[in-house]
């Protein structure tokens, strides 16, 4: 549109052959930042348009439009010759491609590591997978929970006398498809230099282990095996969740100096001195009685009361919102977050450009609502996309109509 900036990634062409979340997340944020993204499905779909309720739209959850928006759409079966022949169109002047097929898939469709290079040398070829494609575990396939328990992170997620839980979003998913999106960032900027695609190798493995900061560096430091902490933390305190007078309030105390106007504020200066508590080894190790001393001065307050008295000197606080809350607290909407444009609300691109901004295009397609202007631009005209439409191929509009 005229006056809208160009996008930073306008003119990349992206292939989304991946499902669920990581895949299309990281997809999502390409074409917020400008790339024009086709999200390729399989015949039965991506099974999250049916993860709901909420539905949005006729068998479109909340869930897969908050991960799909402003995508082209197209429908193609991939395990059959005619519809292999259609990606190898879709892939020769596509830049990215991003997929989470099960391991040996692409290859047995002919489309392995080596034939992607020769065949589309120019191409960075993003693939994520649950463990990998090779070792003990590779091929087997993982969800966001899998991996979390695999990889250590629900051992140190909940209270310490309670059992393992599940952090309550998909983190590992969610981290993934970041750090997909980063090292597709990181190939395109490699490949002005040498013109040379590559293969970048993305595992929900390798995010839930690189997430345990710090309680891998505990562990690699000395040998302890971190337990769990509830919402302290394992080697600051006070970093915990306390109950104010209406609810429950989050205090990080960072250093020496905050705790004593932590102390000052609520009314107990002395804690300040106590030999328990003088230094942040001191309260770690006296964490449980500390706790027991701030619990009473924290029920004095409220907790818009308590967070402006500590946010004042210099001590982050929050109280712990809700989702509701945290949606429509006025500096989320400040930042621009959550965006609602006629009947579509999702959240915006995390990431910021001062001169090329993320674009928020809701449009959330249809199942094959752009066979028709995807495969034309790919060399198909009308009468092969028909047969391609009729066999079963592809799924889209009759007569080169968009039904999204």
């Amino acid at each position: 549109m005229t006056g809208v900036p160009s996008g930073a990634l306008d003119g990349l062409k992206v292939l989304d052959l991946s499902r669920v979340l990581a895949g299309p997340y990281c997809a999502q944020m390409l074409a917020d930042h400008g790339a024009d993204v086709i999200k390729v499905e399989p015949p039965a779909g991506d099974e999250t348009r049916g993860w709901g309720p909420p539905f949005v739209a006729a068998g479109t959850s909340a869930y897969y439009r908050n991960l799909n928006r402003d995508k082209k759409n197209i429908v193609v079966d991939l395990s059959v010759p005619e519809g292999r022949d259609i990606l190898a169109s879709l892939l020769r002047d596509a830049d990215v491609l991003v997929e989470n097929f099960k391991a040996g898939t692409l290859a047995k469709w002919g489309y392995g590591d080596d034939e992607i290079q020769r065949r589309f040398p120019a191409l960075i070829h993003c693939r994520i997978t649950g463990f990998g494609t090779d070792g003990p575990l590779g091929g087997q396939p993982g969800y966001d929970a899998v991996l979390q328990a695999y990889g250590g992170l629900m051992s140190v997620n909940g209270e310490a006398d309670g059992p393992p839980l599940r952090v309550g979003v998909p983190v590992v998913d969610q981290v993934t498809g970041i750090l997909a999106f980063s090292g597709i960032l990181l190939a395109l900027n490699e490949r002005h230099r040498s013109g040379v695609g590559q293969l970048v190798d993305c595992t929900l493995l390798d995010t839930a282990v690189s997430l345990l900061h710090p309680h891998s560096a505990t562990w690699l430091a000395n040998g302890t095996v971190p337990h769990r902490t509830g919402s302290a933390h394992p080697t600051i305190a006070p970093y915990d969740a306390f109950t104010a007078a209406d609810g429950p309030v989050f205090i990080a105390v960072g250093n020496d100096r905050q705790f004593g106007a932590l102390a000052e504020v609520l009314g107990v200066p002395g804690l300040a001195d106590d030999p328990r508590f003088r230094t942040n080894p001191d309260r770690v190790r006296h964490q449980q009685e500390l706790r027991t001393a701030l619990e009473k001065p924290v029920a004095a307050h409220s907790r818009t009361e308590l967070t402006a008295l500590l946010t004042s000197r210099g001590i982050p606080a929050s109280p712990v919102h809700d989702v509701a809350e945290a949606l429509t607290a006025p500096q989320v909407r400040h930042r621009g977050l959550v965006v609602e444009e006629g009947e579509y609300r999702g959240l915006a691109s995390p990431v910021s450009l001062s001169r090329t901004p993320a674009r928020t295009g809701p449009e959330v397609r249809g199942a094959g609502a752009d066979t028709w202007e995807v495969l034309g631009a790919a060399g198909y005209d009308a009468a092969a996309i028909e047969e391609a439409v009729a066999r079963g191929v592809v799924r889209g509009p009759a007569a080169g109509r968009d039904d999204g």
